[in-house]
């Protein structure tokens, strides 16, 4: 179990709801092995995969932080999943729990992880109640002696219906209330939220309102007023509308390098730096450089060693001159050459795909959160805080709000998803 609470929250949190036994619960099929019902909870689901779910958890961690002492978090099905001490924990429950020491077992935070060959397996066979025993069971734990906790869903509402786990069906075992997360917009955003709004009511869940995302700054005003008027016709309440930031949709030249299925050459200690332009590098060494710029990455067949050359002189000059460089193809360069990248500072890439088909990969990334940037985070806290009315969302799902908000219990480690990227430069 996880680590014991701190005994009361500080003067000006809200209440602390005690995990207590199973009182009298509902009889349905599938909810009758959850034992908490007491701890406030919220069940962040969205319209479809990369509308920013984790972008909002990750932020709404920090902006509960300022209400409550102890927050918990579970992610009950996971898509993406990394393997940690011979278990397999989604990426995500790994993330919270590194940017926040949630105190909670990674299993309990993260109990099914859908593998490649799980949905055949469960339609060739799969027990229904035994998944929904491990939802609730790892639910009670990950909740256990929290004051409330997160559920993040995954994908769109029907996501998960094939193995009986639709984030709709989740949310109804765990006796949650819903917030749905969509995109900027207008018409798009409200028709989404509509669809998704039908799977969860026809669960019997309570949806308590709508969050927009990566709406462009120039038109909050707008969006914010329309969004209002639209889903109070389907009778949501908008509960934030969250700004889009250029920073968050630049990746890291790791990021990059996955994405490419590259390898470094050189400097990846700098795999952190983050990538803002992209400049093809056809042309000769001095066109190039002078669209060089700090994050931007060139990228350039393996046998310009004339480039390569160059740009190594210029970072040595002027260190962040650039952010990287991606080598295409076969590497073809001198012994000279090569004995440079051995100690260079700039970060040299190699990836066997071209010129085009490497831009056209990074130009349709999907940036996703990664522990240890904490620049990200840390704006993501932000944005979430000021733009999110977390106080509603408290009241609305059973917390009670002791006095203001305080100041942050915890610094992060990590940043949040959010998709597109930078500009691509042909010289």
């Amino acid at each position: 179990m996880a680590a014991a609470a701190a005994t009361g929250a500080p003067e000006g949190l809200a209440e602390s709801a005690a995990h207590v036994a199973k009182p009298a619960g509902p009889t349905e099929v599938g909810v009758h092995d959850l034992r908490n019902f007491i701890t406030p909870r919220i069940f962040v689901a969205a319209t479809r995969m990369d509308d920013g779910k984790t972008t909002t958890c990750v932020g709404l961690f920090a902006a509960l932080q300022r209400y409550f002492a102890n927050i918990g978090y579970i992610k009950p099905v996971g898509q993406r999943f990394v393997a940690v001490e011979g278990e397999k924990i989604d990426e995500d429950s790994v993330l919270i729990n590194e940017t926040y020491r949630v105190r909670s077992p990674l299993k309990a935070m993260s109990p099914i992880a859908v593998e490649p060959d799980f949905t055949r397996k469960y339609i060739a066979g799969g027990n229904r109640d035994d998944l929904h025993r491990r939802v609730q069971y790892a639910f009670d734990e990950a909740s256990w002696e929290k004051d409330y906790i997160i559920i993040e869903g995954t994908g769109h509402a029907g996501v998960g219906s094939v193995f009986d786990l639709s984030n709709a069906l989740v949310a109804k075992l765990l006796h949650s209330k819903v917030v749905i997360v969509s995109q900027g917009g207008i018409g798009k955003p409200i028709d989404e939220i509509s669809l998704n709004l039908a799977l969860f009511e026809k669960h019997g869940v309570e949806v308590i309102g709508a969050i927009l995302n990566k709406v462009i700054p120039e038109k909050m005003e707008a969006h914010t007023e329309f969004a209002e008027k639209g889903l109070a016709r389907m009778g949501l309440p908008l509960l934030g509308v969250v700004p889009l930031h250029q920073e968050l949709r630049k990746p890291t030249l790791n990021q990059v390098c996955h994405q490419i299925r590259g390898e470094f050459l050189a400097g990846s200690d700098l795999k952190r730096r983050r990538v803002s332009k992209v400049i093809i590098g056809a042309m000769a060494p001095p066109r190039v450089i002078r669209h060089l710029q700090p994050g931007a990455v060139v990228i350039t067949p393996g046998d310009r060693d004339d480039l390569v050359h160059t740009l190594l002189q210029v970072e040595t000059a002027q260190p962040g001159s650039l952010s990287g460089v991606i080598l295409t193809g076969e590497l073809s360069l001198p012994p000279s050459l090569v004995d440079m990248l051995q100690t260079a500072t700039l970060p040299i890439i190699n990836s066997k795909y071209d010129i085009y088909a490497i831009a056209s990969a990074i130009n349709h990334m999907q940036v996703k959160t990664e522990v240890g940037d904490r620049d990200k985070i840390q704006l993501i806290q932000e944005l979430i805080f000021k733009n999110v009315k977390v106080e509603t969302i408290i009241r609305q799902t059973g917390g009670i709000v002791r006095g203001g908000p305080q100041e942050p219990a915890a610094q992060a480690d990590a940043d949040a998803e959010i998709g597109g990227l930078p500009e691509v430069v042909t010289l």
